[in-house]
């Protein structure tokens, strides 16, 4: 940084602390942190409009109906920049910011603000079958997590802003800041209280402004309802609730089997190959697959089957409803599978918009087998289409309340509230039991690195091994006579536990001073009994890298110890006290503390 610059920089930070308070100053932050997301989101879109608009056009492949091989050229493309430029593991958007948030203090690398510029519409807009919202909460997030390094907030402002810049993402795409803010409170588990309210207010508003400026009154689904909620209907309401439920269970089971699935091809090239021509195939049959899919949503609301399914090779048989339904059913089958094996083969995206796809299929499938069963009954397909969205939002990102809001502001109006809150409560619920935690969550889960609403959960999350550990003791070996270790060991500590290690610095036992307090001063024994006579076994054992806090804090709280050792790669590698884990604890405890 030049020097005039560096200047500039320190008056800057002098004048904040001098004039401005924390709370004004975050607000300040909130909607600076809320614009910057928003036009993240408004650059990937239109990138992604402009690869996907030239490619119609036929500058790649002219009028040939070749779009279905597409996806594996983007794919191609993102490999190249991600081995030649980027040199470094992509990884999932949302989870990478939550794991940020409980292991990294809120600290992202400067990369995530540029990437997912590049690789997500390079994936997106060669037809790879997922989102942008991912993507655009990555971007505003880096820019969040950095724009709070630069001027030197701690990490639970940082986390806020973070959460921040989420909002004004879902704001400016969807332009629905009541459930921006809701998706920040769920997702990323934030308290919601008056200090972090106003600041997600802000940034919301601040997003949805970006997106008004830039692209106008331009929505992404030119639609209002038309047929209200007739209470004749709820029973079929409770049955989409259930529908989604096993749907949303479907879809992340799905997610964790293809990834599972591609594992054994080590090489990212046979990864990408694989993928690409399986994407390719299903586009084949599947057209509506291809890309995020927003333009078969708008198609399947306004009633027109037929333009949402495209060209496909099943064409001469689409007079008949069922095989139109089939069809539908098959996007609700396959969109899960697409967008994963768009994630296996390299790709970059999110799953947030394809959850909505596969919902609106859902949805739609579910009122037409009601209209044409020939039972006589009669329901809003349009109504379905939405509501089956909120149910795949509720059960695949376990967050009820934002997909409630969500289809509420895009519908711009509460007339669907009531069956909204069946269909999403049921949805949830089912899901929930079946499922812990969901695909953004499961593995930050596995590795005791989520954090949930649960503040005691929390701050034992956020706590790290290593700052807890001592290493100030003096080590013994079992064969060491009694005068050895008075002299070379209990003289020269000031703890009053000694661990026992092997000649391959393994721990074998541990000695209290409470152990040889009697016999210190028996000079007798001084040469003729040994360590081991005293050393006995530790009451539990902390393993470095397996053990989360969580596990930690239940281990002390089992046996009682006040000291426990550490054991990292088979060795001793120190001890955490209960006093300096608590003390910690309080210290952690207190930044989660509004």
């Amino acid at each position: 940084m030049p020097t005039q610059l560096q200047k500039l920089y320190g008056k800057f930070i002098k004048w904040r602390y001098k004039n401005s308070s924390n709370k004004t100053f975050n607000h300040i932050l909130a909607i600076i942190v809320g614009l910057l997301a928003g036009l993240a989101s408004v650059t990937l879109k239109n990138i992604t409009f402009f690869i996907q608009s030239s490619l119609e056009k036929g500058i790649v492949f002219s009028s040939n109906q070749l779009y279905f091989i597409l996806p594996i050229i983007g794919l191609a493309l993102v490999f190249l920049y991600v081995k030649f430029v980027h040199k470094e593991k992509i990884e999932h958007a949302v989870s990478s910011i939550l794991f940020a948030l409980s292991k990294k203090k809120g600290i992202i690398d400067s990369k995530k603000i540029y990437s997912p510029l590049i690789t997500a519409p390079l994936t997106v807009g060669f037809g790879g079958s997922v989102g942008l919202l991912g993507p655009a909460v990555a971007t505003g997030s880096a820019i969040s997590s950095n724009l709070g390094r630069v001027l030197h907030l701690n990490s639970k402002t940082r986390s806020l802003l973070i959460a921040c810049a989420s909002a004004g993402a879902v704001a400016s795409i969807f332009q629905s800041p009541i459930a921006a803010i809701i998706f920040a409170v769920e997702v990323f588990s934030i308290d919601f209280t008056m200090l972090s309210v106003m600041p997600l207010l802000l940034a919301s508003v601040s997003g949805v402004l970006t997106s008004y400026f830039f692209l106008g009154n331009e929505v992404l689904f030119d639609f209002r309802l038309t047929d209200n909620f007739e209470v004749k209907d709820t029973f079929f309401y409770i049955l989409l609730g259930v529908g989604t439920a096993f749907a949303s269970i479907y879809f992340t089971k799905m997610y964790f089997g293809i990834l599972k699935l591609f594992k054994p091809l080590k090489s990212p090239k046979y990864k990408l190959l694989v993928g690409g021509l399986a994407i390719g195939v299903m586009l084949y049959f599947i057209p509506p697959l291809y890309g995020e899919g927003f333009s078969f949503i708008s198609n399947l609301l306004d009633g027109n089957h037929l333009s949402a399914l495209g060209v496909t090779p099943f064409d001469d048989y689409l007079s008949n409803i069922w095989v139109v339904i089939a069809l539908l059913f098959g996007i609700t089958v396959f969109k899960a599978i697409a967008m994963t094996t768009t994630f296996a083969a390299g790709g970059t995206g999110g799953i947030f918009i394809p959850t909505m796809v596969m919902g609106s299929a859902l949805g739609n499938v579910v009122a037409k087998i009601i209209n044409n069963i020939g039972l006589g009954f009669a329901v809003s397909e349009s109504n379905f289409t939405l509501i089956g969205m909120a149910g795949l939002i509720a059960g695949v990102l376990h967050a009820p309340l934002t997909a409630i809001f969500l289809i509420a502001e895009i519908t711009g109006g509460y007339e669907l509230f009531v069956p909204l809150m069946i269909t999403a409560a049921i949805s949830y619920l089912i899901t929930k039991n079946a499922i812990k935690h969901n695909i953004y969550t499961r593995e930050l889960a596995q590795q005791g690195a989520l954090l949930t609403h649960d503040k005691d959960e929390n701050v034992l999350t956020v706590m790290q091994l290593d700052d807890v550990i001592e290493q100030n003791f003096k080590s013994l070996t079992p064969t060491m006579f009694l005068g050895e270790m008075l002299h070379d060991a209990v003289s020269q500590s000031t703890r009053n536990l000694f661990p026992v290690v092997d000649e391959n610095d393994a721990l074998v036992g541990i000695v209290l001073l409470d152990d040889i307090r009697e016999f210190m001063f028996e000079t007798s024994l001084y040469r003729t009994t040994t360590v081991s006579t005293f050393m006995h076994s530790a009451p539990e054992y902390i393993f470095y890298g397996k053990d989360n806090m969580q596990q930690v804090m239940r281990k002390f709280q089992d046996s009682n110890a006040w000291n426990l050792p550490v054991i990292k790669n088979g060795k001793y590698y120190g001890f955490v006290s209960k006093s300096k884990l608590l003390t910690a604890y309080r210290r952690e405890l207190i930044n989660f503390t509004p």
